[in-house]
């Protein structure tokens, strides 16, 4: 009777449940149209669930190991319930597979109760979160005996299973009940989101060096539109509306943000929330950290502006992003935090003209003058007259094409560049640079939002580069790597382009390149433009360790490397925090005890370089390497 009724009772409250999804569901329908393809994304939802989310869940195996027992014994225990109220499904069988989904599910459980209430990691959020171990464990435990009691054939009395049946129904309906506002809303919302993500190409596999591939280009904007950018919460898109609800609110994000890091006005988790309680008119089911620095969100409404002093989100916590997807990468929904940023920066910039600090000056210098700091083109390669240059317009045509950035325009960067073209010539390395033909990448107009201007230089850029005759371009940076190689393609233009550390790489291996050996120790910072964006972690690290001086990693390296505060326009938005970003990644490397901070990119040479008091020494790969080969 007992195990009767639990199937019974089961089945209801999975209908309760598919009720409150499919009501719930209208908030996030309500979105803008996106092109999603359903069929294929059904078809590779097991996947992208049990491959690339556990890839990332994976990355705390405590997590992973209560994660999939908790769900897999869940989900089974509901198949198994639901199978109970057919009569010949009832018997031994059926009700020991029960019991041992149950006892999974149990143990998973109480791992979720021993870190919520023992271990207490500072990023986790309360509220209903704080009660989901109980929820759980009632579940599991109180249908576990009403499970074991049908294999032994009723043992215990009527009145017993009656009541430990009712604490685990009465665990399973908090936790189904769940699906509209509680812990469990990002079971279903997730699993939609990654049926219909936006970004499909994050899971699209592996490329040829073994690493994930990075889907990482920002979509074009319809500058014909009659609204460019986020307004309101229903200006985005649905499936991206979708994404907010998919949030866990497990705080990973939080956790590796470096602006929330420094104290600026920025928490990655909180945002998410802001915009869950924009789409809800109210506030969201949120009891974590806010943004720091910050007073509580204003008013909130799907057809409200989302950004203001006072709206949902601050326009100061829109600002203080450095757009380096650290929060993207450590998401296991695949919450895409950045694109979200951008998409709202494009309507404070474009509609508004709101872009805060000193940024509406360094915009009107690039429609002006094609480079931020307004410069006359002719002075790009000034700095280098005693080099020789070779140009790009004089050669009929030539291997390679080094894009020389704004880098040419500043002094430290004049430096790392001399290093690398003196390079390219005892290498013997057929290059040319455009000279004042070039023009900025567009990547500083881009993540401030100003996609008009973006979109202009990329296109004359593009036309540029298509003129001439050459294999692949080589740059420094790693912001104009990115741009050139994954986001100009947009706009028709594919080109092969390298970063200067593997182009170096390639060099010494390939004998035309020869080191010496230096003394000393260094540690490496990956630019996030280099390794979260692209991939590349290994070429820079193979490169120092050639040259036998003594690498010691930082704790936060490689893909999960820390920003240097210099990416997403921040150096010139001027939000403030409790310290600066460059301070706290500084911090890292002192801890090391390296005297070296190796660095890959003339952005985060700067920013580490402005760092006062005693610290490492701040030098460019290209630099170490030409001292290595004299």
């Amino acid at each position: 009777m007992a195990g009767a009724l639990a199937g019974w009772l089961t089945v209801g409250l999975l209908v309760a449940a598919v009720v409150i999804a499919v009501h719930h569901s209208r908030r996030w329908r309500a979105g803008a149209a996106a092109e999603v393809d359903l069929v294929a994304g059904l078809k590779a939802l097991p996947k992208r669930y049990l491959v690339d989310v556990h890839d990332v869940v994976g990355r705390k195996p405590f997590n992973a190991r209560f994660h999939a027992l908790t769900a897999g014994g869940f989900l089974a225990s509901l198949v198994l319930l639901v199978l109970a109220v057919v009569p010949w499904f009832r018997g031994p069988l059926l009700w020991g597979l029960a019991a041992l989904a149950l006892a999974l599910m149990l143990a998973g459980a109480l791992m979720v109760g021993w870190r919520r209430h023992v271990v207490k990691p500072t990023e986790l959020s309360g509220g209903r979160f704080a009660r989901l171990p109980v929820s759980l464990i009632a579940y599991a435990a109180g249908l576990l005996v009403v499970a074991l009691d049908r294999v032994a054939g009723g043992a215990l009395p009527h009145g017993v299973t009656l009541v430990l049946a009712g604490v685990g129904l009465f665990g399973g309906a908090d936790l189904l009940v769940g699906v509209g506002r509680g812990p469990l809303k990002h079971a279903l919302h997730g699993a939609l989101y990654l049926v219909a993500h936006p970004r499909p190409g994050r899971f699209s596999g592996r490329d040829r060096g073994g690493e994930r591939k990075r889907d990482s280009a920002l979509a074009p904007l319809n500058l014909d539109d009659a609204k460019l950018g986020v307004e309101v919460p229903l200006d985005f898109a649905w499936n991206r509306l979708l994404g907010f609800e998919a949030c866990v609110q497990c705080g990973r994000c939080e956790s590796v943000c470096p602006a929330y890091a420094a104290g600026l006005p920025l928490n990655p988790k909180a945002l998410i929330q802001d915009l869950v309680g924009a789409m809800e008119g109210g506030a969201a089911d949120y009891a974590g950290h806010g943004h720091p620095g910050r007073s509580v969100a204003g008013a909130r409404g799907p057809h409200l502006p989302v950004v203001g002093e006072g709206a949902a989100i601050h326009p100061n916590t829109l600002w203080a992003c450095t757009t380096c997807r650290a929060c993207v990468d450590a998401c296991p929904m695949m919450i895409e935090h950045v694109d979200v940023i951008v998409d709202l920066r494009r309507f404070e910039t474009l509609e508004k003209a709101s872009a805060p600090g000193k940024a509406p000056g360094v915009l009107e210098e690039l429609r002006i003058a094609d480079n931020p700091g307004g410069f006359p083109a002719v002075r790009r390669i000034d700095w280098a007259f005693d080099l020789a240059l070779p140009l790009a317009r004089e050669r009929e045509k030539f291997d390679v094409l080094l894009w020389l950035g704004d880098a040419a325009f500043d002094l430290r960067g004049q430096r790392s560049l001399r290093a690398f073209i003196r390079l390219l010539k005892k290498a013997g390395v057929d290059f040319a640079v455009l000279g004042e033909d070039e023009l900025d990448c567009g990547d500083l107009a881009r993540r401030l939002g100003d996609e008009a201007t973006f979109q202009d230089l990329a296109r004359r850029n593009i036309a540029r580069l298509e003129g001439l005759s050459f294999r692949r371009i080589v740059t420094m940076d790693p912001h104009a790597l990115h741009v050139i190689r994954n986001e100009y393609p947009a706009f028709g233009g594919a080109f092969e382009v390298v970063h200067h550390t593997a182009l170096l790489l390639e060099l010494v291996e390939g004998g035309r390149l020869t080191l010496g050996s230096l003394s000393g120790t260094l540690t490496y910072h990956d630019p996030c433009y280099l390794g979260r964006y692209n991939g590349v972690t290994e070429a820079p690290r193979r490169l120092l360790d050639m040259l036998g001086m003594e690498r010691r990693e930082m704790e936060f390296s490689g893909l999960a490397s820390r920003c240097c505060g210099g990416g997403g326009g921040t150096s010139v938005t001027d939000v403030a925090g409790d310290r600066r970003i460059p301070d706290v990644r500084m911090e890292q490397a002192r801890e090391t005890g390296a005297a070296c901070i190796a660095v890959a990119c003339p952005n985060c040479t700067v920013m580490l370089e402005g760092v006062v008091g005693p610290r490492p020494e701040v030098k460019e790969i290209a630099e170490l390497v030409l001292e290595a080969t004299e």
